[in-house]
């Protein structure tokens, strides 16, 4: 692969955190789910579908999004995603992992 240097996976370990608090915005599908955090992100995060859509087929079987087929604005039939109680409850403790993790990093880049 000569030209093209492929970022590293910034995303490792932190993709259902990103997803379910994309989806707690609003019911997406999941090429706007990809899209949404590469807006936020500045392009600092990308979430290439081989990743994305296992990942939804799993959050779906854990019960924490529900799916949906719908028509879009563009008359396409799409899979809708939505955030669930459950997956609430999920996004909030990641949320708190994070937070903690992150903190740790900061006191040791601060302190070490």
């Amino acid at each position: 692969m000569a030209g093209k240097k492929k970022k590293p996976d910034a995303l490792q370990g932190t993709l259902d955190l990103v997803v379910l608090k994309t989806l707690s915005r609003e019911p997406q599908h999941g090429y706007s789910i990809a899209a949404r955090i590469q807006q936020v992100t500045d392009d600092a995060l990308r979430v290439e579908e081989g990743s994305l859509y296992p990942a939804l087929h799993r959050m779906e079987q854990a019960g924490w999004i529900a799916a949906e087929w719908r028509i879009t604005e563009n008359s396409r039939r799409a899979r809708i995603y939505r955030l669930t109680r459950a997956g609430q409850k999920r996004l909030n403790e990641e949320e708190a992992k994070w937070g903690r993790l992150r903190d740790a990093v900061a006191k040791l880049l601060r302190f070490a």
